[in-house]
């Protein structure tokens, strides 16, 4: 047989026909779908109920001393005694340092000298007086001393207690910046003063709260240097004005300080409790957002969820407050719900 009657369109047809026989028989096996069905999805749940919602506002604030001066020279002169060192804790009154007065000190010693001799002439004409040995003129001249006299000493008195320089109310001195025979001018800074028992704090709440605050209200401040620790103190004031550029209000609020724990300029984080709410609150997990509007996947006696639409209110990190949609009682998912859909079922794990 020749090579052309082989591949005839005849025997090319059979060829084909063959094959697809072959196929179809041999290697082609209709897939049979069994219907199975669907297993449950393992999920977590938590049972809805009422809980406490404490409504806060957060803000930064900066501790202040209760009291706070730079304690600095009123005259020139040579510092002749320290009576401190740095970070003493000094009373009212108490001395600190002492310039040269050696001059004022003699200054007020001879007025005080020349005040007892002019009284003693006061009272010597007083009484040539009564006999009209002295005319009025010479004892109202000499009265006129007396008091010229006192002034002076008043004026030296001032100027002695300016070589004294003392704490003018109890606090916690900083760093000591004179030495004995060191020259101070007036201005010149010999430390700092700062009362922090109790400590002030002042921060800034924005406007859109101005209503929720008032005098008394307690609050609660937290420092980096303390980590866990909080301080426990109330409003003492509130400014008269809004500042236009932040549109925010200035509070100042007190905190006792016994144990000296907050220094002034301290970065504190500031908790203002502004109302307390039971309501219903569940994990921001569980919530499912879909376009504007928000799901939970509500578990069924069946053990089916359902997906149900909710209103949400306040947000914390972590929690949110529902308004609606779902009751006490009920349960739903917080882990699992990448897997749900309306109806499907659901194994609740513990744990």
């Amino acid at each position: 047989m020749s090579k052309r009657n082989l591949f005839n369109p005849v025997t090319i047809f059979a060829v084909v026909i063959a094959a697809a026989a072959a196929y179809l028989l041999l290697i082609h096996e209709p897939a049979i779908e069994e219907e199975r069905p669907q297993q449950a999805v393992p999920v977590r749940a938590q049972a809805v109920q009422m809980s406490e919602y404490r409504d806060t506002i957060e803000a930064l604030g900066t501790a202040q001393a209760n009291e706070s001066i730079v304690v600095t020279a009123q005259a020139q002169d040579i510092v002749t005694a320290v009576f401190f060192d740095d970070g003493d804790v000094v009373e009212a009154g108490q001395r600190l340092v002492e310039l040269d007065s050696r001059e004022e000190t003699a200054r007020v010693q001879e007025l005080k000298f020349r005040l007892a001799e002019a009284n003693r002439q006061y009272q010597r004409l007083l009484d040539l007086s009564r006999s009209n040995a002295a005319s009025q003129q010479q004892l109202e001249t000499q009265d006129v001393v007396v008091k010229e006299t006192i002034a002076a000493l008043e004026v030296a008195e001032t100027q002695l207690a300016q070589k004294r320089i003392t704490a003018p109310f109890g606090g916690r001195l900083g760093i000591r910046n004179v030495s004995v025979g060191s020259l101070v001018s007036p201005g010149q800074e010999i430390t700092t003063l700062d009362d922090i028992t109790p400590i002030k704090l002042d921060f800034n709440v924005p406007e859109l709260f101005f209503a929720s605050l008032q005098i008394g209200q307690t609050v609660a401040a937290r420092s980096g240097a303390y980590p866990g620790e909080e301080f426990i103190g109330e409003i003492r004031g509130i400014d008269s004005r809004v500042d236009p550029l932040t549109r925010s209000i200035l509070v100042r609020a007190l905190i006792p300080n016994e144990a000296i724990k907050l220094r002034p300029g301290m970065l504190l984080r500031v908790s203002l409790l502004r109302s307390v709410d039971e309501t219903i609150i569940v994990p921001e997990k569980a919530i499912v957002p879909m376009q504007d509007r928000h799901y939970v996947y509500v578990i069924e006696d069946d053990n089916t969820v359902t997906q149900t639409e909710v209103t949400i209110g306040r947000r914390k990190p972590g929690i949110v407050e529902v308004l609606g949609g779902i009751e006490p009682g009920q349960q739903i998912v917080t882990e699992g719900i990448v897997r749900l859909r309306d109806g499907v079922s659901v194994i609740v794990r513990e744990g």
